[in-house]
């Protein structure tokens, strides 16, 4: 009943309020990426969404216009040259996830799910299709987030996420959502560089 009805419930209500309560820091945030290097604050990249279908993520801008698109963060040349001074900022803190809770509201992504894969992250798509990881919505935060993060090599990583969806429940929701807002706050498994997206 929870995973067919009342996690998109929820994730639809707490998506809806963080727009809302969010909206105006959102809009400062936009603001001063573009101060810093002129073009769209947002940045919209394809990722692998449920059953492997693709769809535009949304995240803040935190790297400069010429930065390689569609190019994993770990397998760029020298990282820090493309960060922006506010995208280390809105990085550490996470901050640049926040338009992603548009795709929430859409039903794109869910609250808490496997993060949502790059298109062209083959190795990635296809460690989760071992654990059924591709079959539930992407999130905005997950069991393999706050177990290792960016630190994570891919095996470990789809392995994680198959523990989530073995062990998809109200209850390991909330033990997720809670875990995040510490790694937040301790900045835990960031690595700039790391296998994380842009």
């Amino acid at each position: 009943m929870y995973k067919h009805f009342f996690k998109r419930f929820f994730d639809i209500i707490l998506s809806f309020m963080g727009i809302l309560v969010l909206g105006i820091p959102m809009i400062i945030i936009a603001i001063i990426i573009k101060a810093e290097d002129p073009g769209p604050a947002f940045f919209k990249q394809k990722r692998v969404g449920i059953h492997k279908e693709h769809f535009m993520l949304i995240k803040f801008r935190s790297m400069k216009m010429d930065t390689p698109h569609d190019t994993p963060t770990h397998l760029l040349k020298n990282p820090e040259q493309y960060i922006l001074k506010s995208g280390a900022f809105i990085r550490k803190y996470s901050l640049d996830e926040l338009p992603q809770l548009f795709n929430i509201f859409t039903g794109k992504m869910s609250i808490i799910g496997p993060r949502p894969a790059l298109w062209n992250q083959f190795d990635l798509i296809e460690e989760r299709d071992k654990y059924g990881a591709n079959d539930v919505l992407p999130g905005l935060t997950g069991w393999a987030q706050v177990n290792g993060r960016d630190e994570l090599e891919i095996p470990v990583k789809a392995k994680l996420d198959g523990e989530y969806v073995e062990n998809l429940s109200f209850g390991f929701d909330l033990k997720c959502f809670f875990k995040t807002v510490g790694a937040v706050f301790t900045h835990d498994g960031v690595v700039e560089g790391g296998t994380g997206g842009k």
